[in-house]
């Protein structure tokens, strides 16, 4: 079973979403207003995942996060928020998150993006991908994007266009006959020559680039 903690300071919906989680099978460790507690209880119970609200009184969730990061905490993190604000989904993603939620998904949504996050992939709500792509190319000169990907061995290439796809270490491993250790090994050097912080964002590069053929990513 999934064990969840959840900080968020708004007492109606953290009540709401705790209800909603455990209706389908999930044990909520935690459901906490006090992100100074939180980060005690995430220290404490070691969660299969921390959900984690953006804007809080005291900390903010970016703080929080880092916080969790510096006492080596390396539980997959997800923010949980209604802020669609592209600095937000950037600065969340460079700190360590593994998830960049919003808090008006379908249920069934969320509770498939935390499946996706707790199996180690990293999942931004498919409203901002646009604002995910847009950031990183704005931040990305082509020229440079191109000297980056002339750097990736052919495996690295081919693994590439298989997270473009969206597609787990797990599948990937098994499309491509290898273990998933290998392939996390991958993933580690594309992300390393590509100086990028996440799966999403490799992915979002490969595709503005038109790196990978339409077969492949398919």
């Amino acid at each position: 079973m999934m064990r969840v903690l959840l900080i968020d300071d708004h007492a109606l919906f953290r009540i709401g979403l705790q209800e909603l989680l455990e209706r389908r099978g999930i044990d909520v460790i935690g459901a906490l207003g006090d992100c100074h507690e939180g980060i005690r209880q995430a220290a404490l119970t070691r969660p299969d995942v921390v959900l984690l609200d953006m804007r809080m009184p005291g900390m903010s969730g970016i703080e929080v996060l880092e916080d969790l990061r510096s006492r080596k905490l390396n539980m997959p993190i997800a923010m949980l928020t209604t802020s669609r604000e592209e600095g937000d989904v950037i600065d969340s993603l460079q700190s360590g998150a593994q998830g960049y939620l919003l808090k008006d998904m379908e249920p069934d949504e969320l509770i498939t993006a935390l499946r996706d996050i707790v199996a180690g992939n990293t999942v931004v709500a498919k409203e901002l991908t646009g604002i995910l792509a847009k950031a990183v190319q704005g931040d990305t000169e082509p020229t440079s994007a191109g000297n980056r990907f002339s750097d990736l061995t052919p495996r690295e290439r081919e693994i590439l266009c298989h997270l473009a796809a969206g597609q787990s270490n797990k599948v990937i491993a098994r499309n491509l006959g290898i273990s998933d250790g290998t392939v996390k090994l991958h993933v580690k050097s594309i992300l390393r020559k590509l100086q990028v912080h996440s799966r999403v964002e490799a992915a979002v590069i490969a595709v503005e680039q038109n790196l990978c053929p339409r077969e492949s990513a398919g």
